[in-house]
């Protein structure tokens, strides 16, 4: 062989072994055991949670059980990956014969017992069996019929009863109804922010979502982009439903005015923040207060630490953090076990309790990572609150406004608005602001820039009717965003729009300049 061949050959084995490489760790696998059973489980959740639940699950089975069990943990990865990777090995099972039309099929169908983790939208997405169908014959036609790709998890009322309770946080459930997902945990919806920055900007700690749509924040505002994650499209639209279509859609376009960027990770703006990269933004509970605990110093009062988190009281959005048990998975009473186990004292106690010390008599609480997520069960707020790290009752902050309705709004309005036309939507926010806070600038003109800003695209149907974009319109204009290429269509003609009206903003604020003999 050549060198050049050599180097090709080298070259070619290097690119095909990285993808093993990178393959996400299994924290439990590395003391697996010859013929003990395998409890495969994918999972959205970062590490520390895999480390924490694999380790405990494993002794609670042990004492439980009297047998051994090894938690082989995929992950992690995003949701959206999770789904598309159960569509497509239930897809290939069904296009293989071993899935029956009634969805029947043995043990190791697919290659996961469980999916835990995720927000409740999606994990209703694989109780839909969204993506995954089987053709069946209905009379005289053949239609494609859904197929779960979760399974309900078969435990007793009772059990149920004594879990959760009222089946009810906020406006949302605590588990599904048929028991196709069990919440597990709870997340919030809320604010991160730096204290010091805010201090420097003249601003208090922000009580509410409203903050985050002061002029001061110019550029200072830290988001994620509601296509890309799913976590901050929920708040998103509970800020929406909670506040109204005209006072919610004005509070989400101020605020995208301010944004000093939109990231397609929603991990990103906690870290940026506290890098005083910027001064305010939107997180799940999770990472805002992880963050905050990661730059704290030994003992530090976390409300003087310079991260600060909150869920804003009564708009807040707390969604169940679910597990669902999935159809065909290879061992699943085992996996009904983990699922219990999650929603005992023990495993409920790993989600907010302090690290374990030495001498510890009842064995609750993590033993290694402090998970600062919040508890599903009522139990944990009532008689265990002193021993959780956030003193917060989420049944108590929980909005119990239903959501409207318009999260599909979300991502082709904000695309146009604000992320697509990112920087001409900042000069003309400034521009607008220069203007309101300027007592000599013509009234007459600051209401036309008003205007322009404020402004709101129509979408054109199949027969050329433009349908003005309004709380009662808006079935009509989602409509048109269904059929082929309609929602394409229109997020070209409203970037279009949004650019055009910003430079109308512009251009009269330029104007109003001119007349008033200023450069």
């Amino acid at each position: 062989m050549n060198p050049r061949s050599a180097i090709f050959v080298f070259a070619f084995l290097v690119i095909l072994g990285v993808p093993f490489l990178l393959r996400p760790s299994a924290p439990s696998m590395s003391n697996a055991r010859e013929g003990v059973p395998r409890l495969v489980i994918i999972t959205p959740h970062v590490t520390q949670i895999s480390t924490e639940f694999g380790q405990a699950f494993e002794q609670w089975h042990k004492a439980k059980y009297g047998s051994d069990v090894l938690v082989d943990w995929r992950g992690p990865l995003g949701t959206s990956e999770i789904i598309k990777l159960l569509q497509s090995q239930y897809t290939a099972a069904i296009r293989g014969g071993r899935i029956a039309p009634d969805g029947t099929c043995p043990p190791g169908t697919v290659d996961y017992d469980l999916a835990f983790g995720g927000g409740s939208f999606d994990h209703t997405r694989l109780r839909n069996g969204e993506g995954v169908s089987i053709v069946v014959k209905d009379g005289e036609k053949m239609i494609d019929k859904p197929i779960p790709m979760s399974i309900p998890a078969g435990f007793t009322k009772a059990q149920l009863d004594e879990w959760y309770g009222e089946n009810k946080i906020g406006s949302g459930l605590l588990y599904e109804p048929e028991q196709y997902w069990l919440g597990t945990a709870l997340s919030g919806f809320g604010i991160v922010y730096n204290r010091d920055l805010l201090k420097r900007l003249g601003l208090s700690e922000p009580d509410s979502f409203e903050a985050l749509t002061d002029p001061k924040l110019q550029g200072m505002v830290a988001l994620a982009d509601p296509r890309q994650s799913g976590s901050i499209a929920t708040t998103f639209d509970a800020i929406l439903s909670n506040y109204g279509w005209e006072k919610g859609w004005r509070i989400l376009r101020e605020m995208c005015a301010n944004a000093r960027y939109f990231t397609n990770s929603s991990t990103k703006p906690p870290i940026d923040i506290s890098h005083g990269e910027g001064a305010i933004g939107l997180a799940i509970d999770f990472y805002g207060r992880s963050q905050a605990q990661a730059i704290a110093k030994p003992g530090e009062d976390p409300a003087t630490v310079r991260v600060g988190y909150v869920d804003p009281k009564g708009t807040a959005s707390v969604d169940a953090d679910p597990i669902s048990l999935l159809r065909g998975g290879p061992n699943p009473e085992i996996a009904k076990r983990f699922m219990e186990f999650c929603l005992t004292v023990e495993g409920q106690s790993l989600w907010n309790f302090h690290r374990r010390t030495a001498d510890a008599k009842d064995g609750l609480g993590p033993k290694q990572y402090e998970l600062r997520r919040m508890p599903v069960r009522r139990i944990m707020y009532e008689r265990y609150a002193d021993r959780l790290i956030d003193k917060v009752d989420p049944f108590a902050i929980a909005s119990s406004v239903k959501p409207a309705g318009w999260r599909s709004a979300l991502g082709p309005m904000m695309g146009a608005f604000a992320i697509d036309n990112a920087e001409m939507q900042r000069l003309a926010w400034r521009r607008l602001n220069e203007a309101r806070n300027d007592p000599a600038f013509s009234k007459n003109i600051l209401a036309k820039m008003e205007s322009a800003f404020y402004a709101w695209p129509e979408t054109a149907d199949a027969e050329s009717k433009s349908i003005p974009f309004t709380e009662p319109t808006f079935k009509a204009v989602r409509d048109i965003w269904r059929k082929p290429g309609g929602q394409r269509r229109s997020e070209i003609a409203y970037t279009i729009f949004f650019r055009e009206k910003y430079l109308e903003v512009i251009r009269l604020s330029d104007e109003a300049r001119k007349l008033a003999g200023r450069n």
